[in-house]
Formats: C-alpha cells, sequence, structure tokens
C-alpha cells in the first residue's frame, strides 16, 4: 500500500463534496481509498457529464451530480467534512477563489485534497503527456474553451500555502512502469490526433504541433505525467 493510499484509508470521510467532478471519474478512485463516507455531492458547472455521472452511481443514492459554479458555491460555511478537486485547477481562469471556496465550505478539522498534475520535472515520455495536454488545451482555447496549461510543482504548492492550511502533506505520483510505446495506446491515441487537427481547422499552426506531437508519440514514447496530491486539514 502507498503512503498516500495509507493517508486516504484513515479518512472518515462522512460527507464528501467533489468540485469540477465532470462525470465523476475522481469519485471512483475515492470509493477505493477512503476508510468510509455517508455522502457525495460531485458538483460541475457544465451538465455535460451529468448523464454518465447518473448511470455510474445510478445504485448508489447517496452519491449525486449537482449543477454549481465552483467559485460561488450554494452551500453554507463548513459544510462538508471532506473537500477534493482533481485535474481540474487549470480549468478555471483564477483557480485561488475556487480553492478559497473549498475552505469556506470545509469544516474546521475537515480534509482538503487537491489532485493535480503539473508540468515540470518530468521524464521525457512523461513530457510527451504535458505536451499533449497543453496542445489540447490550445485547441480548446481557439474554440473558447477556457483550458490553460498545467501549472509547475512549485505554484501549486504556493497556492495551497496560501490558504492557511494545517498539517499539509505533499505525494507525488509518477508511473513510468510499462511500455512507453504500447501499440495499443498509439492506436487509441491516433482518432484523438485526428480529432483535435480537424478541431483546429483554421489555425494551421496548431494542426502542425498535432502532427509533431503524432511523431513524438511514436518515437519518444508515452507515459502518464506525474502529479501532486495534497493532504492537508482547515484548522
Amino acid at each position: 500500500m502507498t503512503e498516500l493510499s495509507k493517508t486516504l484509508k484513515a479518512i472518515y470521510a462522512c460527507r464528501v463534496l467533489d468540485v469540477a467532478t465532470g462525470s465523476g471519474g475522481f469519485i471512483h478512485f475515492l470509493l477505493g481509498e477512503l476508510k468510509e463516507y455517508e455522502e457525495i455531492i460531485g458538483i460541475d458547472a457544465s451538465e455535460r457529464g451529468a448523464v454518465v455521472f447518473a448511470k455510474s452511481f445510478k445504485d448508489r443514492p447517496s452519491i449525486r451530480f449537482v449543477c454549481m459554479d465552483a467559485t460561488q458555491m450554494d452551500f453554507p460555511d463548513a459544510s462538508f467534512d471532506t473537500v477534493c478537486m482533481a485535474n481540474s485547477a487549470h480549468h478555471f481562469p483564477d483557480p485561488v477563489p475556487v480553492l478559497a471556496e473549498m475552505k469556506r465550505v470545509l469544516r474546521p478539522g475537515g480534509t482538503f485534497i487537491l489532485f493535480e498534475m503539473y508540468c515540470d520535472n518530468q521524464a521525457e515520455t512523461q513530457m510527451t503527456h504535458v505536451l499533449l495536454h497543453h496542445w489540447w488545451a490550445a485547441v480548446d482555447r481557439a474554440e473558447g474553451v477556457i483550458h490553460n496549461e498545467t501549472y509547475q510543482r512549485g505554484e501549486l504548492v504556493e497556492m495551497v500555502a496560501g490558504l492557511g492550511l494545517s498539517e499539509p502533506q505533499f505525494f507525488d505520483l509518477s508511473e513510468l512502469d510499462g511500455d512507453p510505446k504500447n501499440p495499443e495506446i498509439i492506436e487509441e491515441l491516433n482518432p484523438v490526433f485526428d480529432r483535435y487537427i480537424q478541431r483546429a481547422e483554421g489555425h494551421p499552426d496548431l494542426q502542425a504541433q498535432g502532427e509533431a506531437l503524432r511523431r513524438r508519440v511514436q518515437e519518444i514514447g508515452l507515459h502518464s505525467a506525474a502529479s501532486l496530491v495534497v493532504v492537508a486539514k482547515r484548522p
């Protein structure tokens, strides 16, 4: 068992809030890690993932989706025992107000969890993932969608430090096992490249960047980028 798993399995999560939940992917992770919970609410400003969310947790009535702006949550102060957000900080124009709201709705003594990939100190194969993610973000921005490049690890640490939380623990997740040139993964990525290159029509620089990244995947390979997990308490 990893140190992160040991930490999460010791948490009596009780009432949980998952911010920017999408279709609930991080909740699936939490269900395999947390010691116990009473209720989990996933919020997102977009309802695009609501249908998948509902299907995923149809047999768990204590888990539900609510469409809500994470920068102005409709919850009273100290409403939750555990508040978390995964791989979403870079999807906000400024994540700091969101983090502040997460702290506001967390009860004193409650657990704060931030899970976020970062862009520095990566192996070459992990850097392929970072560059891919930044390209996807650039294509989204070309269509008017808010999607920033991922932060450096130090920037994430600084954001959390500004919240004044106590007992912060930092876990770096980095997985370099597995074939970085796995032909099945490369094959799965090809239609993703095609889709984003088509979306980038009218932006030849972005289309050329996509083709260059396709070659990089084939020549250098791909591993998932390293991520930082912060687990802290509200004083």
